[in-house]
């Protein structure tokens, strides 16, 4: 949830209320508790959609990822599916400066969705590969105020499903998340071995 984020920058508002714990909303939800129970169910909701008749199985693009985010939270936040304009950070840990989001993103489409996408054509190997590079880079950018790994869990169940596999297993990126934080750090450095044995073991958990 919010709470676990600094952020600086004009455009920070919370909902009055909240105690700063949630981000100001259409909706007026003042509690943690009931704004993640509407996310998860919205989320649920565009999973649906997104997996069902209309599934993207081609190639992906920034475009698609901004569709999904404000088709999961338009209805709840004014600024769904647009690049956030504030800056964030996890802890001591800052995500990429707002200011560089739109080279960021064309880069990330470049050089992750237009490199990997559609998935048909990749080996289980490939697969994996491509899954943790796309993972960490869209992680590292935090595009979205609100919402990012879950969207980026999305696109590598979207990029799995592609290549004829089910949606991935985050049990393990779910109870080891000291683990998951440190490889997604690993990964700024280049080094994406610790996220590829994680999403090798969703692939195929």
């Amino acid at each position: 949830m919010t709470d676990r984020y600094k952020a600086s920058g004009s455009q920070t508002e919370f909902q009055p209320g909240s105690d700063d714990r949630v981000l100001r909303n259409v909706l007026g939800i003042t509690s943690p508790e009931e704004m993640d129970e509407i996310e998860l169910l919205l989320l649920e909701q565009l999973y649906r959609e997104v997996l069902g008749p209309d599934f993207p199985a081609g190639k992906l693009s920034v475009a698609d990822l901004k569709d999904w985010h404000y088709r999961w939270l338009g209805n709840v936040y004014p600024w769904a599916g647009e690049e956030r304009s504030v800056n964030l950070a996890k802890g001591d840990f800052h995500f990429a400066a707002a200011t560089q989001i739109p080279r960021l993103l064309e880069e990330f489409e470049r050089n992750c969705l237009e490199r990997f996408t559609p998935c048909d054509i990749l080996s289980e190997s490939e697969l994996v590969a491509a899954i943790a590079v796309t993972h960490v880079e869209l992680i590292l950018i935090h595009p979205f105020r609100e919402g990012n790994a879950r969207l980026a869990r999305l696109l590598a169940d979207v990029m799995a499903t592609q290549a004829g596999h089910g949606l991935l297993d985050y049990s393990d990126w779910d109870s080891e998340k000291a683990s998951y934080f440190a490889a997604i750090q690993q990964g700024m450095a280049g080094d994406y071995g610790p996220m590829k044995r994680l999403a090798a073991a969703a692939l195929t958990g």
